[in-house]
């Protein structure tokens, strides 16, 4: 039988409901030095038939408050050209020590890709067409930006290697809102970047929000989700707001809380179900009716994905890679200095991530399935992992005796209680060996 969780299920939720974003599992601050091995052994024996291909660009215009991202705003030209090159190289060692790898999807992040010039990207794409053999065009492809670095031209290009999904970061209409949670963004620039993606025409418009700051209120929050409605975007997501160690927010004089976000995420739920929007997680809701969607072979229950550049993850059944972790910008510019000068044999090696054992593996499926809208199916568990769920995991029994999920038919999914809650039942289903990692994770260092 699998460990469980330290704290009972009402503890954990009767404290603080937002503990943190399970967007993936293991967290990168579980990360830890490795014993150093080539890709060509990391891979060796990983099916490459319906890989994601992650690319990380590390830079943005600006620094906003509540960001603890992997990125430096405002680098020098010649920072962005020398990690072009980089990255340009360790593409040739990933031709060379994982051959014949094929790709269901692409996505560039970081960061703010759109960052770069339009030659830049040209060049990185041409790159990935050239040297990885990516089938641009043919696959699903995402790319974020932000409205102040967007321009006619860049969408033109990404429309023409094929990109299908544009994420936009907005997180608010509300000038005191925004400046309340250090984002400066001009309203006019966010509409014309708007009105610039659909005049290029990519398939699905994805617009971000964030709810919680400080400075929020109900009329303002709703009045930003009609503002981001009325285009008519293909799926948007609402972040809650979190205080991140060595953020702007972060370094502020603390202040008595006054949380809202539960509030705020019920109003705008119930709004945007009323508005022909249908929900897929806790922060994903999509555009329903005859609206183009793109479809991918690529499963993140079991197939691998393969980052490139700085604090991009990579990852296989048993093994989640990443270059080193850092939120000061000090700290950030260092490991980008040293990715760009790292050899060939230094890119092709890995020595910093975590193993997961075959517990962490169920944890990770477990995770990744329960907490979107369509659940878990107890028989895809079964035959994946030739083990019971219930066996593995009895405290999700608690779940359902607290009207959290449902079970019926062999699935287990959360309730419209339950998603709303994704935020603690998600770290409350950590294991121990994680959550120790996590905690011990030296922030002062980054």
């Amino acid at each position: 039988m699998l460990a469980t969780p330290p704290h009972t299920l009402l503890d954990q939720l009767h404290g603080d409901p937002y503990v943190g974003y399970a967007y993936s599992y293991p967290h990168k601050t579980a990360y830890r030095a490795l014993e150093p091995r080539t890709l060509g052994e990391v891979w060796e024996h990983e099916s490459r038939s319906a890989l994601s291909l992650y690319i990380h660009i590390p830079f943005c215009e600006m620094r906003c408050g509540f960001c603890n991202l992997f990125t430096y705003s405002q680098p020098a030209d010649d920072w962005v050209a020398n990690y072009l090159s980089a990255l340009g190289r360790q593409m040739e060692v990933v031709a060379e020590q994982i051959p014949a790898a094929q790709f269901a999807q692409l996505a560039l992040g970081g960061g703010t890709p759109t960052f770069l010039q339009t030659a830049e990207l040209a060049q990185l794409l041409e790159q990935l067409k050239r040297v990885l053999d990516v089938p641009l065009g043919n696959l699903p492809i995402s790319v974020e930006a932000s409205p102040a670095t967007t321009d006619d031209e860049k969408f033109a290009l990404l429309r023409h290697y094929g990109v299908t999904r544009l994420s936009l970061g907005i997180q608010s209409f509300d000038a005191d809102d925004l400046g309340a949670i250090g984002r400066p963004q001009k309203h006019d620039d966010v509409t014309r970047a708007i009105e610039r993606i659909r005049r290029a025409g990519f398939p699905i418009l994805n617009l971000d929000l964030i709810y919680g700051g400080e400075a929020q209120t109900r009329r303002g929050w709703l009045e930003s989700l009609r503002a981001a409605a009325q285009y008519e975007p293909e799926e948007l997501y609402l972040y809650p707001l979190y205080v991140r160690p060595l953020t702007g927010l972060g370094s502020r004089p603390a202040k008595a809380p006054s949380d809202q976000r539960l509030e705020r995420y019920r109003e705008a739920r119930d709004w945007l179900l009323a508005n022909q929007y249908e929900q897929v997680s806790m922060r994903m809701f999509r555009r329903m009716g005859p609206c183009e969607q793109t479809t991918t072979r690529y499963a993140c229950q079991s197939d691998g994905m393969i980052g490139l550049g700085v604090g991009a993850r990579s990852y296989t059944r048993q093994l989640h890679y990443a270059s080193r972790f850092a939120v000061r910008q000090k700290s950030i510019l260092g490991i980008i200095r040293n990715y760009i000068e790292q050899s060939p044999a230094e890119m092709g090696t890995v020595a910093h991530g975590i193993e997961l054992h075959n517990e962490e593996q169920r944890r990770r499926y477990l995770l990744l399935s329960l907490l979107q809208v369509e659940g878990l199916d107890a028989r895809a568990y079964q035959q994946h992992f030739a083990s019971d769920l219930w066996n593995d995991f009895p405290q999700l029994r608690g779940l359902v005796d607290h009207h959290l999920a449902t079970f019926e038919g062999e699935l287990l999914a959360l309730t419209p209680a339950g998603l709303e809650l994704s935020d603690a039942i998600g770290p409350w289903l950590y294991s121990s060996e994680i959550r120790e990692r996590m905690e011990g994770y030296a922030w002062t260092d980054a």
